[in-house]
């Protein structure tokens, strides 16, 4: 759902997985690299700190060896129930691209129902530019396609 007056986008999407499983395969890198580019791209973990100030510095890594670097910054976490972090596009280095959407902030929230985990991510842009030229990029396919991932990832572990 897309809220463009308040520059919002909002993702809802139920797994087939315990709780438990569905926060670490966010909140873990080694997992998140598993799943969080859609496919043919790879997310390759740089750094990552998974607390409050703490970072994750990745790459989405295409095909033909192509980079496009985002920083994820973490502002505040309630383990097992939410996290907000601040991303932006960046170079290897962390400095930001400013010829991108910058500044989002991410609220993820984690709820259990009956065996699987419904997660609502809450997405807030700096304006309803930012957030419409996110979606030209294709963010909608792209993380559509990444929760497939997480799906076929969490069916392995099963």
């Amino acid at each position: 759902m897309i809220e463009e007056d308040s520059h919002k986008m909002v993702v809802t999407r139920a797994f087939k997985a315990p709780l438990e499983m569905v926060w670490q395969a966010w909140t873990d890198s080694a997992i998140l690299d598993a799943w969080w580019a859609p496919k043919p791209w790879k997310a390759a973990t740089k750094t990552q700190n998974f607390a409050p100030g703490g970072t994750w510095l990745y790459a989405m890594t295409g095909p033909g060896g192509e980079k496009h670097w985002s920083l994820t910054t973490y502002v505040a976490i309630e383990p097992m129930e939410s996290f907000t972090a601040d991303g932006c596009f960046c170079d290897e280095n962390a400095n930001v691209n400013p010829d991108f959407p910058n500044s989002s902030q991410w609220h993820v929230v984690f709820t259990p129902q009956d065996g699987a985990t419904l997660v609502t991510i809450t997405m807030t842009f700096d304006t309803a530019e930012a957030l419409n030229k996110m979606m030209a990029m294709g963010f909608k396919e792209g993380f559509t396609m990444a929760h497939g991932n997480l799906d076929a990832w969490i069916l392995e572990q099963m």
